[in-house]
Order: structure tokens, then C-alpha cells, then sequence
């Protein structure tokens, strides 16, 4: 028989063959059923061993009405690469999938940006017991989708969490962004800034970027420090809006000496454009950021930056779907991630 079934695929009716048992004999011991004797099932397993034989996992959870599987939509910019992606998306990704992996749980990732193949009914298709929503919060026309779809799944109980969503009727999780703005408006002026600016938006789709703004202005006059906001372009790269809004601050504020960059994004076009215009940093003027990105340990100088912890945040996005699928109950509509200051060169 070996020889005949070298090349093919081993079933659990061969492995039952060879230990001179019953198929469903087989499927009951390879499962830990408790009506097993011990001795059956490790003849059981021997037979499992020496065959190669392995348990197809999801075919078995599939066949218990459970896909052991969440998945991950990335939402992408029309047009953009994998390369182009935010790395803050990724970092968060990290996070999701070790978070998952501790659950016992794979994790599907669909990386979407076009709007004619936008899909988010993995639930209801039976392919993942829940869904997690993140990315880019520039593709509008993808979140308006994917609040079709959150409805959808408040109507069938099909459990979906989503990460800094720009919609304000969406189950959510976001970092604390008030103590991260504090603490960087504290931390400059700490360090001896004067003349502050925050660079960010009021009105930009990422609800982040205006909790941020509000609150580290609102710190700087509590502190008795003169600051403004300067607002990024609405549209391009976060980099590019960065380096755009720094001509603006080298411009019309040129005694400035301490600028918060909402993310880190956005910081990293900071740097570059005040070194390409002769300011040191954090010499003539002093940086933060907010993110942690791992990037932002490779500038020169290194950025010090607000860092949410991303581990807990993945942690809570698998939580806000696992909780539903296990007790019926979901958790709170939105829920904080603690932030932490990453002290570095720039301030």
C-alpha cells in the first residue's frame, strides 16, 4: 500500500487501515474525543506519524460551522501600490495578525482601493467569522462602501470593527489622541520653544488629524506659548503635504522653533524641507511626530515621536470581533489605544 501511495495524498481512511481501526475511529482520536481510550489514540497517532498524515484544520472548522479566519481589508489610494501603502497600515497589520495568532485564529488581507472591486461580505460568504477595516482614510468612496457593509452586518450580527474610520457612525478604535497632542505641545515647550506651529487639518477626512490639532493648540495657549496651525494640501502624499506646508511656515512664520507634525508622514517632508532650506533640527527648530512608525527611528535627525501601542490596538480591533462571536456582546463604540512619547534627536 506504501508503495502504491507514495506519490498520492494520504486520507484519514488509510491511516485507519493502518492502525487496524475505523475511519471514524480516526477523525474521533485526531479531534482528543474523550470517548477514546488513551491506547487507541496513540495507536491512532503513530499510524498519523509514520503515514504524514495531517488533520486538515480549516476543513475541519469549516465542517464545525466556524472558519477559524478573520479578515483584514487594507483600503489603498486609487492607483497606489503595495510599496506606497502608509507603513503605519502595516505596523498596525503586525499587530492585528499577532493578535489574532494568540487567538488561535489566520487572518485574510485584501489590500482594496478601486472602487468596482471593492468586496467586504466575508462574513456572509462564510470565508471569515469576522471583519477588520483599516487604511487610508483619503479613498472616500471605499468607506462609504464598507458602511454598507457595517450596516449589513449590524442587521446579521456578522461582527466588523474598523481603525480610524472617517465616518462617525462606525464601530471604532483610535489612539488617545488628546494626551498624545499634550505631551507634544508640553514637550516642546520643555525644551525651550517660544513660537510653536502645528502642522495638520481641521476639515481632513482623518478624524485623527483634527483631534490632534485642536488639542495641541488648545495645550500650547494653556502653557502661555504663541501657536498656529498650518493646513496640510487635501490631497497628495503625506510627505509631500509635509515638505508644502513647511514652505509655508519657513514663509509666514520664520521665528518659528517648534512644530508638531500630526503624523509622522507628514514629519518626515518636515525634515527634509527645513534642512533643504538651512535650519537644524532640532538646533533652529524642533519636531515631533505622531505614529511611531518604524520609519521614524531612520531620519536624520531620528524623530521623536507620539507612539501608539500598536500590539494593544491589534489586540483590541481582533477583540471588538472575537467578543461578539463568542458572547454576543461587542464592546464599546469607540475605544482608545494608549500613546507613549518616543524621545529622539529632532526636539
Amino acid at each position: 500500500m506504501d508503495e502504491v501511495r507514495k506519490n498520492a495524498r494520504i486520507t484519514s481512511f488509510d491511516v485507519a487501515e493502518r492502525a487496524g481501526v475505523s475511519q471514524s475511529t480516526v477523525s474521533r482520536a485526531l479531534s482528543g474525543s474523550a470517548v477514546i481510550s488513551e491506547a487507541t489514540r496513540q495507536k491512532v497517532m503513530t499510524a498519523a506519524q509514520e503515514m504524514g498524515y495531517f488533520v486538515d484544520e480549516r476543513a475541519a472548522r469549516l465542517r464545525r460551522g466556524h472558519t477559524g479566519t478573520l479578515a483584514v481589508v487594507v483600503i489603498c489610494k486609487p492607483g497606489e501600490r503595495a510599496r506606497d501603502v502608509n507603513p503605519f497600515s502595516y505596523a498596525l497589520l503586525g499587530g492585528i495578525c499577532a493578535a489574532a495568532a494568540e487567538k488561535g485564529l489566520e487572518v485574510l488581507v485584501s489590500l482594496q482601493a478601486e472602487e468596482e472591486k471593492l468586496f467586504g461580505h466575508y462574513v456572509e460568504r462564510g470565508q471569515a467569522e469576522g471583519l477588520i477595516v483599516i487604511g487610508t482614510t483619503a479613498n472616500r468612496v471605499a468607506w462609504d462602501y464598507f458602511r454598507g457593509v457595517g450596516e449589513t452586518a449590524a442587521e446579521t450580527g456578522a461582527p466588523v470593527a474598523f481603525w480610524g474610520s472617517p465616518l462617525g457612525d462606525l464601530d471604532w478604535v483610535l489612539s488617545d489622541n488628546e494626551t498624545g497632542a499634550m505631551a507634544a505641545a508640553d514637550h516642546l515647550i520643555d525644551q525651550g520653544a517660544k513660537s510653536l506651529v502645528c502642522i495638520g487639518s481641521l476639515g481632513s477626512p482623518q478624524r485623527q488629524f483634527a483631534e490632534r490639532a485642536q488639542t495641541f493648540l488648545a495645550r500650547a495657549k494653556d502653557r502661555g506659548a504663541a501657536a498656529q496651525l498650518i493646513e496640510i494640501e487635501p490631497a497628495g502624499a503625506r510627505r509631500e503635504q509635509g515638505r508644502l506646508a513647511t514652505k509655508a511656515l519657513l514663509k509666514d512664520l520664520p521665528n518659528c522653533d517648534g512644530v508638531f507634525a500630526v503624523c509622522d508622514a507628514l514629519a518626515f517632508g518636515v525634515i527634509e524641507e527645513l534642512q533643504a532650506s538651512g535650519k537644524t533640527i532640532p538646533g533652529d527648530v524642533r519636531l515631533v511626530g505622531f505614529d511611531g512608525i518604524p520609519a521614524s527611528e531612520m531620519t536624520y535627525p531620528p524623530l521623536t515621536t507620539i507612539e501608539p501601542d500598536l500590539d494593544l490596538a491589534g489586540r483590541m480591533l481582533v477583540e471588538a470581533v472575537t467578543d461578539v462571536l463568542e458572547d454576543g456582546m461587542g464592546r464599546p463604540k469607540v475605544q482608545r489605544v494608549p500613546v507613549k512619547m518616543r524621545k529622539r534627536s529632532s526636539a
